[in-house]
Order: structure tokens, then sequence, then C-alpha cells
């Protein structure tokens, strides 16, 4: 049975750690390899990422395998939760051995950090080690091929996609070869989800099926919403999407680049505009490798890299339906669901 997640890639956990109070509006995520790895990559296109380790990525380099990925709220003062995911590995010889030792390893963990400073109130109020190492350990703790909480959740806690709230998000398909490909993606965009003119989320255009429109009268009453939020929230759209893409594949790390690069067209399809100055937009690709691609079929690569940025649109729009609304002293930034009404859609998740 799937749960139409990540998790559904076989192996592949996720752990949330979630801070909302006393000046508190943020989080992050870990996404858990099985144990001994799964082939890594990363493409940034964003014109401000803050990222940890993706050099380590590029498929020229030693490193073809890691243990854990990492996506914080924070800004870079987040990316030390990424600390705390270490030394969770360390613990456990789970990284990059280079000694004769059990415990001679080295855990190279890559981490993306999204903007979230202060809106919860308190712009010092960021993820350090300790929140690593709790959604580390939650990812651990998770049941094999469990569901995975959505919305307003881990690194998605504090996320903002234009004026409404954007949250986490995730989806999968298994393809006719029988390969599973799937994502989660935080959506945290400067441009917007939503059509300005109609209320549709741009990422439904390209689900297979026909798009709904709000009423005319609950859109125009949502417009005059978000321009009383544009009006007060004074923050720049300092933010970013970043997305974990796995699949079950057997992937060169070359490949697993490929498929992080094409991943980008989901973001572009659900998310506009996208990959600007004020963006971070960061996509790390796993491979666990279970299923080995068919090397008579010379189009199987092309599907898996098809359905990679297929899953990223899909986990984009709802990360935006399962956000609930936000309103406290960082600003007010109110969700999909609240603006547009339930009916509309399938929305589920945490908020």
């Amino acid at each position: 049975m799937t749960v139409d997640a990540v998790t559904d890639v076989a192996g592949v956990r996720v752990g949330h750690a979630t801070r909302i109070g006393d000046g508190w509006l943020t989080g992050t995520t870990v996404v858990l390899a099985p144990e001994g790895g799964a082939v890594a990559a990363v493409d940034v296109r964003g014109g401000g990422p803050g990222t940890k380790e993706t050099d380590a990525l590029d498929p020229r380099n030693l490193v073809q395998r890691v243990e854990a990925v990492v996506l914080t709220g924070g800004s870079a003062y987040g990316l030390d939760a990424a600390s705390g995911v270490m030394a969770w590995l360390e613990e456990r010889g789970r990284g990059v051995r280079v000694g004769p030792g059990p415990a001679h390893v080295v855990p190279v963990v890559p981490a993306a950090c999204v903007f979230d400073l202060g809106r919860g109130g308190d712009f010092r109020a960021r993820p350090d080690a300790a929140t690593g190492r709790a959604a580390v350990e939650a990812a651990h703790a998770s049941a094999p091929g469990a569901r995975v909480a959505e919305g307003g959740v881990g690194v998605g806690t504090g996320a903002v996609v234009g004026l409404l709230k954007g949250g986490v998000g995730t989806a999968s398909t298994v393809l006719e070869s029988g390969i599973t490909v799937a994502a989660l993606v935080v959506a945290n965009a400067a441009g917007s989800a939503m059509d300005p003119e109609t209320g549709a989320l741009y990422g439904e255009f390209f689900q297979g099926r026909r798009v709904e429109y709000p009423a005319a009268d609950v859109h125009e009453a949502a417009r005059r919403r978000l321009a009383e939020v544009a009006a007060r929230n004074a923050q720049p759209p300092l933010n970013t999407t970043v997305a974990v893409v796995a699949t079950d594949a057997g992937l060169s790390k070359a490949q697993a680049q490929k498929l992080a690069g094409t991943a980008h067209d989901g973001i572009a399809r659900a998310v506009r505009p996208v990959h600007l100055l004020n963006d971070g937009d960061t996509v790390f690709a796993l491979a666990t490798g279970e299923r080995p691609l068919d090397a008579t079929q010379p189009l199987a690569l092309n599907e898996v890299l098809a359905a990679g940025a297929d899953m990223v649109t899909r986990a984009i729009v709802r990360a935006v339906r399962a956000a609930g609304p936000v309103d406290g002293p960082g600003g007010a930034w109110p969700s999909y669901g609240e603006l547009y009404g339930e009916w509309y859609g399938d929305a589920r998740g945490a908020s």
C-alpha cells in the first residue's frame, strides 16, 4: 500500500521538528535514507541559496552516498541543524568510512535552508543542532512507509508563498516499470503559487484533470484580503523552495544530478516567478538503487526524470492546500483554504 508520499520509496523516512510560540515559527525536516545511504546529487537554481555540503554531491567528487538530507528554517543560521543530524549518524557508525574501525566515519549531511527569520516575532528564534537531532530521531522512530505530515510542520512551519502561508508537501507515483518516484517540498517562494486573475493554483494546470475555478465573489473577497496582507507585512520576500526527489531506481551520481535538475521544472510550473535573486531554490535527488533501470529501454531514465518534475509540482500544490493560516507578531499570512474554502480541492495535512 502506498501513502502518496516520499516514504513510498522503500527505506526512506521523514521526521519533522516544529517550534511554534514565544517568538518561534520555524522548524527542521530530515529525509533519512536507508542504512548504507543513497546515491545523492543536487541542483541549485536560486540566486540566494543557503546550503551545506552541496559540493560533495558533484558527480566529479568522492562522496557517492549520503545517509540524510536536512531541510531547515532559520536561513543560514538554521544550517546548524545539520550538525545535530551529523552527530546522531556518527553515534551509529553511519557515514563515509575514513578508517579501519567502525567508528571511523564522517557523515556527509547535505542541507538547505529557507528564510523564515522573524516570522514568529523573534528574529533570533531559529533551528539549531538540537532541532536537527529531534527531526532525525523522529524520522528514525517512524514506521516504514509512514504517512508524512504536511502543511505548517517542520521546515514548513514558517514558510510563505507570495502572500499565502506555505508549508511542506509530498507526493509519489509508481511507474509502469515498477519504479517509485517521489518528492518532498517546502513551498516558501518569493513568487506566487496562485493565478491572481482566477485564484486557481498554477500547479493544478499540470495535474491531468480539469481545473475548477473559485466563484467570482469568493475570489474578489480573497483579493481584498491579500491586499490587506500586503499592506501589513513589511518584510522583503527573501524566500526559497527546497525539495528532495527520491526514487528506488538504480541511478548513477550523474543521473541523479540530472533528476535534480529536471525536477526544477516542477517548481517552475507551480510558482511564478521562480529562481529569482531572492530565492535559494535547491533540489536534492536520492536514489536507493533497489530497482535497476532496464538497459533495453533507452527511455527508462526519461520516465524517471519526467516523474520527478511532476511530483515536485504536485507536492507544492499539496503544501499550499495543507497549510493553515498564521496571524502573529511576525506577520499575518492567510491560508489558501481559508480564502477559498475547504470545499475547493482536497486540502489535507497538518496546519
